[in-house]
């Protein structure tokens, strides 16, 4: 049945996309990490350009990560007016990021009288840490190694097209004879 024969390929052609797309992210986020931090922060700031915050590169975000950056590590435009500002930490860790990690980056968004911010970091966040991101008054976005690589990977960041192939189908609209 040529039906099932179709369904059976394409659920193959899924599967290796999965795990190629598994295997490149996995790859991306071993390259970030051996990445120095000052370029950490500047990708995730390009990460989030592309992803509509801001305008252009110049103008939308800035990582301002240094000693003495009072616990934000880059600051973003929300949208091309910049109504408001979103404020980045960006963490190149290894180990789980926690609750008091969270706490600090609460207390430096009431320092900047700032509502919004986005947490970013190449490990995982403990689930009382996302628990509490959840539970504060600032609306405070976390992404961990494995969703920043989905992102990067979905938005050209860091990645390179090597293939791209076109599956059709029959379409049957195109045969109506109305």
């Amino acid at each position: 049945d040529s039906q099932e024969y179709k369904r059976k390929c394409s659920q193959a052609v899924s599967a290796e996309i999965k795990k190629l797309r598994q295997a490149l992210s996995q790859d991306l986020l071993d390259k970030i990490k051996s990445c120095s931090a000052v370029f950490f922060e500047k990708l995730v700031v390009e990460l989030l350009v592309k992803m509509g915050y801001g305008g252009s590169r110049q103008d939308a975000g800035q990582a301002i990560g240094k000693s003495g950056d009072e616990g934000i590590d880059g600051i973003i435009k929300e949208d091309k007016l910049g109504l408001d500002v979103i404020y980045i930490q960006a963490k190149k860790w290894e180990g789980t990021v926690g609750r008091p990690e969270i706490m600090k980056f609460v207390g430096a968004l009431q320092g900047q009288h700032a509502r919004k911010g986005i947490f970013i970091t190449t490990s995982y966040f403990t689930e009382d840490a996302i628990q509490y991101a959840k539970k504060v008054d600032s609306k405070i976005i976390l992404i961990d190694g494995y969703e920043l690589s989905k992102l990067m990977i979905d938005y050209d960041i860091g990645v390179a097209r090597i293939a791209s192939y076109d599956i059709k189908r029959i379409d049957s609209d195109y045969f109506s004879e109305e």
